[in-house]
């Protein structure tokens, strides 16, 4: 009898639909699933898994949120006594950095849908709170803390669940006192709201082919800060974007500043990961950027209340992969809705559960369980979502072709016809490489010596990643998989010089050069906050992010 047939059976439980993620997309599409079933005077079961310990403790956005979507879900939001969006937008800034000065760009020349007046500075973890509670007031079942590991399929190859990860397994791989058989919840539909490059849906592109027909995926990794700043410095409503410098102008990226109720202010960097410079930290560039003269006043004097990061897609229109497969639907970022000029994702995401829960509800009542729902990859088209993905298509690889200040110039002139005429003279651009593919040899560039922190304004990596409230029960399988540990030493190391300790941000990677079997590639796996830069950046695809037990990685309390 093999090991695995040792294992107790796991318990099951049948639900109409399944939800993976309790992210805006999750939750929308579970409360309109249930709003639907209310009008019409039916029961819908609808469970939703978070792999987090609690909702929202691992969502982490800018955010300033486009209530468009909110709008089309709740519409009645705006006549409650307490809700999450409590700072309108009352003042929108671009500005170019340089070394040492600026200069704000006039908010004319930006083409209208970069406009952010009308939207709102959010903590988009307590945004999610907020619709948990609504959710749950439904009658959806929300289990915190239970990581989905693994896609149930029947004989047919149809999804009909998930599973959820076992507990209590040792770092040997072995049951230990504590073990916990993990649980299957199936269901009739399967939602995939997981976020960025999440391990089931993963799975499901490859197993499916999803992607034969769209561009390749683009991601970029966004740090973020929480900070209480003097309030003498505190301009609730106020939306600052910045490009330039720290990074150079082949270095696609910026920042955010925004200012939201009770003296805080959200402060983040986003660097695309299709940079080629081995030597280059995001995180180090992100606490470099703190320094320069247009940013570092709003925060001395302040303290900083919380760090975060993780991925952000950043392909767009042309890379969203075909979302249906039999037995359920990609949503939200694990379809990757983000409009990347706009730097913002909620809005769609919630649109986009909207409209999941309205194609699944339509073929429940048509008698269609566990079907391939090929409309809905029309319908996202044909909707909101399409038409605010679609006219900033070509910003990206715009962006990546030209660099920054040619770039982005071009990028916006395409928007501005795209809005007035309805059309680009580019058509619609191809990316080129995936990000893993982007990195040169070491031996064309130069280490890059940043400064070190201050810890006024800038901090060091481990230290933030304390603010991060990460937490990983120790006794259990590293979830960062490195397919071919030689190939790590022969490539990642020796031609790459072991970028993995740099974009990390959380300082997972080491390479031990000291000892008698120096290199050693060591993984501090208690640290990961969960961001998959490894699983996208890696120039060989040789590292894997998997789920590690439920409730593990970041506590956010309201990034």
């Amino acid at each position: 009898m093999s090991e695995a047939d040792a294992l107790p059976e796991r318990e099951s439980m049948d639900f109409d639909v399944v939800i993976v993620g309790a992210g805006p997309a999750g939750l929308s599409a579970a409360i309109r699933l249930k709003q639907i079933a209310e009008e019409k005077g039916e029961d819908v079961s609808v469970v939703v898994l978070e792999k987090g310990s609690e909702v929202g403790a691992h969502i982490l956005s800018g955010a300033v949120v486009d209530p468009i979507g909110i709008d089309a879900l709740l519409p009645d939001w705006r006549e409650e006594a307490d809700t999450p969006f409590k700072t309108e937008v009352t003042a929108d800034h671009f500005l170019l950095l340089g070394p040492a000065g600026s200069i704000r760009l006039p908010n004319f020349i930006m083409p209208r849908l970069m406009n952010n007046h009308g939207n709102y500075i959010v903590s988009l973890g307590n945004v999610c709170r907020w619709l948990a509670e609504k959710a749950e007031a439904l009658g959806v079942e929300i289990y915190p803390g239970f990581a989905a590991a693994e896609v149930l399929y029947d004989d047919a190859g149809k999804v009909v669940g998930v599973a959820t990860g076992d507990m209590g397994v040792g770092r040997d791989g072995k049951p230990n006192a504590n073990y916990t058989r993990g649980m299957e919840l199936r269901g009739k539909y399967v939602l995939i709201g997981e976020g960025v490059r999440g391990s089931l849906a993963k799975e499901l592109i490859k197993r499916f082919e999803l992607d034969a027909d769209c561009d390749v995926p683009k991601f970029g990794i966004g740090l973020k800060e929480l900070w209480q700043i003097d309030p003498a410095k505190h301009r609730p409503g106020l939306v600052q974007h910045s490009f330039g410098w720290p990074l150079d102008n082949r270095t696609g990226g910026g920042s955010f500043l925004y200012h939201l109720e009770d003296n805080q202010v959200a402060v983040g960097f986003v660097v695309h990961l299709g940079y080629k410079n081995p030597y280059l930290s995001p995180f180090d560039e992100f606490q470099r950027f703190k320094t320069h003269p247009a940013i570092r006043d709003t925060f001395e004097g302040g303290k900083r209340i919380s760090y975060g990061a993780r991925a952000i897609t950043e392909g767009g229109y042309q890379s969203v992969p075909k979302l249906s497969f039999p037995g359920g639907l990609l949503i939200g970022c694990s379809a990757g809705f983000v409009n990347l000029p706009r730097i913002k994702g909620s809005h769609n995401a919630i649109l986009s559960g909207k409209l999941a829960a309205e194609q699944v509800m339509d073929a429940l009542a048509a008698g269609r369980d566990n079907a391939e729902l090929t409309e809905f990859d029309t319908a996202w088209r044909e909707s909101a979502i399409g038409a605010d993905l679609k006219p900033v298509r070509n910003v990206k690889p715009l962006w990546s072709r030209f660099g920054t200040l040619l770039g982005i110039g071009i990028g916006g002139f395409d928007m501005w016809t795209n809005e007035l005429f309805g059309f680009s003279l580019f058509g619609t651009l191809k990316h080129g490489k995936r990000d893993s593919e982007s990195l040169e040899p070491a031996a064309k560039h130069t280490p890059i010596a940043y400064p070190k922190p201050d810890n006024e304004v800038s901090f060091d990596k481990l230290s933030s990643v304390f603010l991060s409230n990460t937490n990983h029960e120790e006794d259990q399988p590293i979830h960062l998989k490195v397919a071919d540990m030689a190939l790590q030493k022969s490539s990642e190391h020796d031609v790459y010089a072991g970028p993995s300790n740099r974009y990390c941000p959380a300082g997972v990677y080491e390479w031990i050069e000291e000892g008698e079997d120096a290199p050693r590639f060591q993984i501090n796996a208690q640290n990961c906050v969960h961001c998959k830069t490894c699983d996208i950046k890696d120039p060989n695809g040789n590292i894997t992010w998997t789920v590690p037990e439920g409730a593990g990685g970041p506590n956010y309390p309201n990034m």
